[in-house]
């Protein structure tokens, strides 16, 4: 009988400290990630002597736009401003009429392969493109209008409410829609019953923000003459009329937070039934007050 032991296993005592893993991989890539970052500062042609001089500068600019601004210029900032934002509505309203029914066409389990990935195909294309881009590229078409910042707009929407809808509609749950084809239904009465009353909730707030997005985008296109609150800026400022920027500026900027707080007000009511507004704290108190309802339909339920 063999009475040959075991070699012992090389298993640390309790009391030493465990070896600390080395993460070759880890050090690598943040190594590359440092000479990425080394090499671009190295490339770009940085004044870096001019930084020093940035804040006497900007306190300097500071004081041309907004001390005083020429508030004569209030009602031209407020006409061009709703110009822009009527670019924006009509642009989205482009997007949301063409990108609806296509995104049904990219939706998993309710189109084939063959119609599906072209359609997401063409929705990455037109999201890889800025709608400054597209706005050039319509110009040889429909002229320097506003027409042509709103059909960018449009053009832009379909890209992005095409690939929210169709990550909307997937991300429904699927008895609904079992229980339509069950019962015989058609693919256009399973959209209709089983995927549209799921999402559309969801579909409803992604077009109110591509809506927010439309209105700050515009005044963008106003930069290369497609009109609105862009445009303006754009004309005071090469003519050095640096009070007339600054409302200009106060007047984009309250308008936007004003739009941004009515549509995200509108998304949260129509997402958690309840209204909030950023800052006024109704959207603690709508979590307690739904927290509440729950917390007494549970004690009912019991």
């Amino acid at each position: 009988m063999s009475t040959a032991l075991k070699p012992e296993r090389n298993v640390a005592s309790p009391m030493e400290r465990p070896v600390k893993p080395r993460r070759w991989g880890t050090k690598i890539v943040w190594l590359v990630v440092t000479v990425i970052v080394v090499v671009a500062f190295w490339n770009v042609d940085i004044n870096w002597a001019s930084l020093t001089n940035f804040p006497a500068n900007a306190w300097k600019y500071l004081k041309l736009l907004f001390a005083p601004p020429d508030w004569s210029k209030t009602g031209q900032a407020l006409d061009a401003t709703l110009l822009s934002v009527q670019m924006a509505w009509i642009g989205s309203v482009i997007g949301i009429i063409v990108s609806f029914p296509l995104s049904f066409l990219a939706t998993r389990g309710l189109a084939p392969i063959f119609v599906r990935w072209p359609m997401r195909g063409l929705f990455a294309i037109i999201r890889a493109v800025p709608e400054v881009v597209i706005a050039v590229l319509i110009l040889s078409v429909t002229g320097l209008t506003p027409f042509t910042g709103a059909l960018a707009l449009g053009v832009g929407s379909i890209g992005t409410l095409g690939k929210w809808g169709y990550e909307s509609f997937e991300s429904v749950e699927p008895g609904p829609l079992e229980a339509v084809r069950a019962s015989g239904g058609s693919r256009w009465q399973i959209m209709r019953w089983g995927v549209w009353p799921q999402a559309q909730p969801e579909v409803f707030a992604f077009w109110l923000y591509r809506f927010e997005i439309n209105v700050r985008a515009s005044a963008i296109l106003g930069l290369i003459g497609a009109g609105g609150i862009g445009k303006m800026l754009t004309d005071n400022t090469q003519y050095r009329i640096w009070n007339a920027v600054g409302i200009l500026l106060i007047i984009v900027i309250v308008v936007t937070m004003i739009i941004d707080q009515i549509s995200g007000a509108i998304r949260h009511r129509i997402i958690y039934g309840s209204w909030k507004i950023v800052g006024f704290g109704r959207r603690r108190k709508s979590l307690n007050v739904a927290t509440k309802n729950n917390a007494t339909r549970e004690g009912l339920n019991e």
